[in-house]
């Protein structure tokens, strides 16, 4: 079924007003009537073909204005979207724009240099070779926003172990844990499945968990719980470390948004696991709200639905 705009809306819930209180005033003229009789007086059927005549004018004037301001909300939501997408198209472009010059600048430099020692050439490859992960790892997330925008119906729907999931990212991620000497621990219970597409599911915990190993700081623990309701699982993903200014919290899940740019690049941060995460919530009936714990570091509370 066709979802109603607003103008439309405006125009059936007036004219719905309108008819209910017109037909009231006409059968009980003046309030005075306890019975619906036959117009015996010709001031009734005036007042009905006033009414009627009424009632037409205003539904013409109704209906173009409920056009007009269709037109002007689809105009103003078209406009955001073309400039969401320019600065869509520029963020990508700049963060394109650093890897590629990177691995131009090292791979032109061991060609013009035949006679380079081994050391520098294999530092040189090594620095080519990151920066052709991080590349991999942006077009890897763009394909995963692009699908979730565009495409969110064709992604496979099947049902999940969400702590089995959590469970091998804490373990892939032991490395990186240990290198910063952070500690997750894992509160869940053993039996969260949800129905869901597994892909996106494994992004919201892994993107959260790489976004904390990667600014949270050394010595942290990372903290992850969940609560049954009844419409799903309210999960809460928290560490104690540096935690954000309050004026960046409401920006942190816009694609591209860093606190700190060139920090973010140093450790290979694309900018989009965030915003990959809160898609991945949405796409599953939920919402993701971030705030700062009292006794310091980042808390994220988001709902994922159980869906039937």
């Amino acid at each position: 079924m066709k979802k109603l705009s607003e103008g439309r809306k405006m125009f059936i819930s007036i004219m719905v007003i309108f008819t209910v209180y017109a037909l009231f005033f006409i059968l009980f003229e003046d309030y005075d009537r306890r019975f619906l009789e036959p117009f015996h007086e010709a001031s009734d059927w005036h007042l009905l073909a006033f009414s009627l005549v009424v009632m037409v004018v205003l539904a013409w004037l109704l209906n173009r204005y409920s056009k007009r301001m269709d037109e002007r909300i689809s105009r103003d939501q078209q406009m955001k979207q073309n400039q969401m997408r320019r600065e869509l198209t520029q963020n990508i472009a700049h963060e394109l724009k650093t890897p590629v010059s990177s691995i131009m600048g090292y791979t032109d430099t061991i060609l013009n240099a035949p006679a380079m020692d081994e050391d520098t050439r294999n530092k040189f490859i090594a620095r080519t070779n990151a920066q052709a992960h991080r590349l991999s790892a942006l077009l890897q997330d763009i394909s995963i926003l692009n699908k979730m925008d565009y495409a969110p119906d064709m992604l496979r729907q099947e049902l999940v172990d969400v702590s089995v999931m959590v469970a091998d990212i804490v373990q892939e991620s032991e490395q990186a844990l240990a290198k910063k000497q952070m500690t997750f621990k894992n509160f869940l219970p053993q039996d969260i499945s949800l129905h869901g597409n597994w892909q996106m599911l494994y992004s919201i915990f892994r993107n959260l968990t790489d976004n904390a190993i990667n600014y949270a700081g050394a010595g942290t623990t990372i903290e992850l719980s969940a609560e049954r309701r009844s419409e799903g699982w309210h999960f809460t993903f928290s560490d104690n470390g540096t935690g954000v200014p309050e004026e960046h919290l409401p920006r942190l899940f816009e694609r591209f948004y860093r606190l700190d740019k060139g920090r973010s690049r140093d450790l290979g941060g694309t900018g989009l696991g965030l915003s990959i995460v809160k898609n991945a919530v949405q796409l599953h009936g939920g919402n993701i709200t971030a705030s700062n714990n009292k006794g310091g570091g980042l808390r994220f509370d988001f709902m994922l639905i159980q869906q039937k």
